[in-house]
């Protein structure tokens, strides 16, 4: 049979397209390789060169080799055949994820996660070359969310960090049914959309990757605890986010499912909707990033959706149709069943397009990322908040551009009613009633209620500070739970950590400091630093007095700095600590100073009911070793080393520690009993366990 661009396509008989095994393979696909990414960004920081320490431009050109790399896909294609790319991509990025689960971090796994990245790549290119349009944005973006979802289910910790049967089962299960529906079942054209989608849409995947990684997948993002009463929220609040970003996912699914159905019957009345879907990503990238919390995250969530599945629509309103140079297209059906493109420049000059354009949305992917996270470490000349946005624009513009053409298009042509399959109404509402139950489940998976308040009686306590180094240790393995079972050992009082992650795509979208709280059973209090997820958190279950935290000067140097302070009820009396992490100490130090002076200025009630000078700690990672200068300008605030007459255990780096730049400093009226900085490897610094007691 053939048939023209003009003419009516074929509709199915029944509701949906069967069977569904390309999208099967598009969502599960799209969700390892998401998988696999957010094991090799963390893993190029930590094992293949030390945050803030490696040349960027080094770290920059090792990643994109691996980005570069599957362009190679191209050449090989034409030697061989698209469909034999796609099954290599599929299997080597199997045999990479499998790996990764049985990798012990270290050079292994950073090597895994490369090849990962670019068995992905090349599955991608593979999949614009075969798979029929109809599937294209609600498998991508499918994939995307049920990644994300997964991971707020798992609280922030994937499978690939965890060890044991189950999640080695999972992660089976998951790769025998992306590897079932890439070859037990043939990937065949649809005949309601005969040709691969267009390249816009496989261009926007990695653009969306970005944007899905930095705000669709943490509910830190949601009910980010920025400032003075972080951890106060409670099980309620937190459930809710969850609930809330779950549910605008789900929504995103569908946004992107109904479009590929071809709702639309009247493409002028829509081509305003695919333009302000593009607007409202961008205004909901843009809020995020000046500190609006709440709304942002899912406005961008479901906008991404409503965009891929514009960014999929071709000229004539419907997902995956291509015209061919002379405005003709033509589908004839082989004699093994599948459907034939016939055309010039058709088909083949549509899926080789699709796959380059897939290959090129990645690499903007990369450039993105590694622009927005090297602006902490290097002065990029421009606010690194303009970065996501101005992705978020490229992708509204492709949107618009899609719709502008379009609409030209049906100016011209007209639309023919018939000629759009229209999605029963039905499945709409069941697809948003079915959205309810993963959100509601994964609340309750991750409901978990806050700690109470306990005092303690003695004037004793113990104090624990800690560079966690965003949870990774020596060998590049998510360490949280690890850092919670051991600091538990230590019956801490209170816990001061730096470097504490709460969602940056970066270090693989992890909530560092809501997982060691669960694992210590602990209060937490959040102190934003270098942005609203990176910064300093204290952990207690003392009465809190008062907390603030007041940012520093950079003084130059480009991450940003924080002083927490707060204010504790240790056995009837009050103690003031500083909790900072300083970026550059010759600057810092003296603002610091000057805090430990106004902190123990404040006048407290002792137990008899008299007026005395507040106790203070100065702790954290200062970067200063006992002999800089600037310790002189915190000396002179009245505060000491007592860790010089406890052996002075040095602290950096943890593999071989040959000096001390992690402190806790003390004023007049507090005592140190014992000190200690144990050897252990879940950072590349040492944490230091002070025993303190109240003259």
């Amino acid at each position: 049979m053939t048939e023209t661009a003009g003419q009516p396509h074929t509709t199915p008989a029944r509701g949906l397209p069967a069977p569904p095994w390309p999208l099967v393979m598009l969502v599960t696909g799209a969700a390892l390789l998401f998988d696999v990414v957010r094991v090799f960004l963390p893993s190029l920081i930590t094992l293949y060169g030390r945050a803030g320490e490696t040349d960027p431009a080094s770290m920059g050109m090792y990643a994109a080799l691996w980005f570069v790399l599957p362009f190679a896909a191209v050449p090989v294609a034409r030697l061989t055949s698209p469909r034999i790319v796609r099954t290599a991509g599929a299997v080597a990025l199997v045999a990479a994820r499998l790996g990764l689960q049985a990798a012990d971090g270290g050079t292994p796994q950073l090597l895994l996660a490369s090849a990962g990245v670019t068995a992905g790549l090349v599955f991608l290119y593979g999949c614009a070359r075969t798979v029929a349009g109809t599937w294209v944005p609600a498998g991508l973006v499918g994939g995307l969310a049920g990644a994300s979802i997964l991971h707020l289910a798992l609280d922030r910790v994937d499978l690939v960090w965890r060890g044991g049967p189950l999640p080695w089962l999972a992660v089976a299960a998951l790769c025998a049914a992306f590897l079932c529906a890439a070859f037990l079942r043939p990937v065949r054209l649809s005949p309601a959309s005969p040709v691969p989608a267009p390249a816009a849409v496989w261009f926007a995947f990695g653009p969306m990757l970005m944007l899905a990684g930095m705000y669709c997948g943490g509910a830190a993002t949601l009910a980010q605890d920025t400032g003075q009463h972080s951890g106060q929220h409670g099980a309620p609040f937190t459930a809710l986010a969850v609930v809330l970003q779950v549910a605008a996912l789900c929504a995103a699914v569908v946004c992107a499912w109904t479009t590929s159905w071809g709702v639309r019957t009247r493409r002028s009345r829509w081509a305003s909707w695919d333009l302000a879907a593009g607007l409202f990503l961008v205004a909901g990238v843009a809020a995020a990033e000046i500190g609006v919390q709440g709304l942002p995250a899912l406005v961008t969530t479901v906008a991404l959706g409503a965009c891929a599945g514009a960014a999929a629509e071709s000229a004539d309103g419907h997902p995956g149709v291509a015209e061919s140079a002379g405005g003709h297209a033509g589908v004839a059906e082989s004699a093994d069943g599948h459907a034939a493109v016939t055309r010039t420049g058709g088909r083949e000059d549509t899926g080789r397009r699709g796959g380059v354009a897939a290959l090129g949305g990645m690499l903007v992917f990369l450039v993105g990322a590694f622009l927005y996270y090297a602006a902490f470490d290097t002065d990029l000349g421009f606010p690194n908040a303009l970065v996501p946005v101005a992705v978020a624009v490229l992708v509204a513009v492709l949107v618009a551009v899609v719709a502008v053409r379009a609409g030209r298009r049906h100016r011209t042509a007209g639309i023919d009613a018939q000629a759009a399959r229209r999605a029963p109404r039905r499945w709409v509402l069941i697809a948003l009633s079915l959205a309810l139950s993963p959100a509601l489940l994964t609340g309750i998976l991750t409901w978990q209620s806050p700690p109470a308040t306990k005092a303690i009686t003695g004037n004793e306590f113990t104090l624990v500070a800690y560079n966690i180094r965003m949870g990774f240790g020596l060998g590049g393995r998510l360490d949280l739970d690890r850092i919670a079972a051991w600091a538990a050992t230590r019956r801490p009082d209170v816990v001061l950590l730096s470097e504490v992650d709460r969602g940056w795509l970066l270090n693989g979208g992890h909530d560092d400091l809501a997982r060691i709280a669960r694992g210590l059973g602990m209060r937490y209090y959040f102190a934003p630093a270098a942005d609203r997820l990176w910064g300093d958190a204290l952990l207690t279950n003392l009465p809190v007095a008062e907390i603030g935290s007041t940012r520093l000067g950079r003084h130059g140097y480009p991450t940003g700095a924080q002083a927490q302070s707060i204010v504790l009820d240790v056995g009837g009396h009050e103690v003031g600590i500083v909790n900072t992490h300083l970026q550059e100490p010759r600057g810092q130090a003296p603002e610091v100073a000057a805090m430990a002076r106004r902190l123990a200025a404040n006048t407290q009630s002792s137990g008899a009911g008299e007026a005395g000078t507040r106790p203070v700690i100065v702790a954290g990672d200062l970067n200063t070793t006992p002999s800089d200068p600037q310790m002189r300008v915190l000396e002179a605030a009245g505060l000491s080393d007592p860790l010089r007459a406890l052996g002075d255990p040095p602290t950096s780096p943890a593999d071989a520690p040959v000096r001390r730049i992690d402190h806790v400093l003390i004023s007049a009226g507090l005592t140190a009993v014992a000190a200690v900085a144990p050897r252990v490897r879940f950072s590349d610094h040492l944490p230091l366990v002070v025993r303190l007691r109240l003259d």
